[in-house]
């Protein structure tokens, strides 16, 4: 009974033992780390990328350092983080904006629930593993019988031109001459520039070509995908029939266009001149009445620009009075009565009173320059009752001519007027 209960001892001892063995296994066990770790790039984008074959509530993170840190002695290298506990089995790199010439070390791990894998590093130069992008855009232009092709550089992550890292990027062009039949056999010609403006030359006139575009960097060997096919007709002489079309459309084009500008303009005149100028005139009386005829005594309206000439100075205008020269009558002309006055006599009637102020300012240039100023003391009285058979004017008249003969005589030469009576 002894040994089998020592047997069942040491059974249990071993199996005690073998449980233990087997847990502290499965606790030192270490967690898989990535793998397939690779860098997908194009210019100057960066990812890193890797797998991992389990599942589970796994996350992973990412560092980058410089390769030159770490052969320092001075100090413990520093890595930085970029990407910490993510799910994605991917880390962009882009925006670290690594160095394009430098050489750089990255390197990422997988955690679960507190357990993390060893780092899997990868050494990564943009310059030299990078890959290199097609150009941007390329055009044709027809340039005769040839055709010229612009190229445009391609362009890094903050689009700036690849040749600022890259001085000696060339491009590889591959040309060929396009076919109806699709299965023909087709040659192809290339051609490697550095510049980005190319001639394609020795092309056919009016003929399709073909062009694809590949962007060189042939230090380290590397060249990118081939743009797509951009295809172009070349040109040559114009025919006459062509250049006939081309002139005969352009008159009509420009009879189109002209011909409603034309027909408004002289719409426009028409309408102006009707207006200002009508075709329907006044009649002769109211040109008459207005003075817009000839030889019109009505004075013509006045215009604002006839308006503006007249202007002038005040002017006075003072009238100097008419003398009156009265000559006597010969003796055969007076009455009866006269007649038998003394040689030296004369008669004389002054009136006085307001009622004859037609008579004022009458003075006579006729009889002896040394006639003297009359006695009007002397009686007239009887000289106007010889006159009563005469006729009232002719009396009035005579007296007239008795008055003036008495005034004094004035030169000829001041404004004379005569007049006989």
């Amino acid at each position: 009974m002894l040994v089998p209960s020592k047997i069942q001892t040491m059974f249990a001892a071993f199996y005690v033992c073998l449980v233990f063995w087997c847990l502290d296994s499965a606790a030192g066990a270490e967690l898989a780390p990535p793998r397939n770790v690779t860098m997908v790039t194009l210019n100057t984008q960066y990812t890193l990328c890797w797998d991992w074959d389990h599942t589970g509530n796994v996350t992973f993170t990412t560092q980058h350092i410089a390769r030159y840190k770490l052969n320092s002695k001075k100090k413990s290298p520093i890595w930085s983080t970029v990407c910490k506990d993510i799910l994605d089995r991917s880390c962009d790199l882009t925006l670290l904006n690594l160095y394009y010439l430098g050489i750089h070390v990255l390197r990422v791990r997988a955690s679960v629930n507190g357990r993390h894998s060893d780092w899997v590093q990868k050494e990564f130069s943009p310059d030299k593993d990078a890959a290199l992008g097609p150009p941007t855009n390329v055009i044709l232009t027809p340039a005769g019988s040839d055709l010229e092709v612009t190229i445009f550089d391609p362009l890094s992550s903050n689009n700036s031109s690849m040749k600022e890292l890259i001085p000696t990027l060339a491009y590889h062009i591959m040309y060929w001459e396009r076919s109806v039949d699709s299965q023909a056999s087709q040659t192809h010609q290339t051609l490697t520039s550095s510049i980005n403006i190319v001639i394609l030359p020795n092309l056919k006139p009016w003929t399709w070509y073909c062009v694809i575009v590949q962007s060189r960097y042939d230090y380290y060997n590397k060249g990118s995908n081939f743009t797509s096919p951009h295809c172009m007709q070349t040109e040559g002489a114009t025919p006459w029939w062509e250049i006939f079309l081309y002139f005969l459309g352009s008159l009509v084009t420009c009879f189109l266009v002209m011909f409603p500008s034309v027909y408004s303009s002289f719409w426009c005149y028409k309408t102006l001149k009707a207006t200002l100028f009508p075709s329907h005139q006044l009649p002769m009386h109211f040109k008459e009445f207005f003075g817009t005829s000839p030889g019109s005594d009505v004075p013509c309206l006045l215009t604002p620009e006839s308006e503006s000439e007249l202007l002038c100075d005040n002017v006075t205008v003072r009238l100097e009075p008419a003398i009156l020269e009265v000559h006597d009558l010969p003796p055969e002309n007076l009455p009866a009565p006269l007649l038998g006055l003394k040689p030296g006599s004369s008669a004389q009637h002054s009136r006085h009173d307001s009622s004859s102020s037609g008579d004022s300012g009458v003075y006579s240039t006729g009889g002896r320059s040394n006639s003297q100023q009359p006695n009007t003391s002397q009686p007239i009285a009887g000289v106007i009752d010889c006159w009563n058979g005469l006729d009232a004017e002719q009396v009035k008249m005579q007296e007239m001519a008795l008055v003036l003969n008495s005034r004094p005589k004035i030169p000829a030469d001041e404004g004379i007027v005569d007049m006989c009576v």
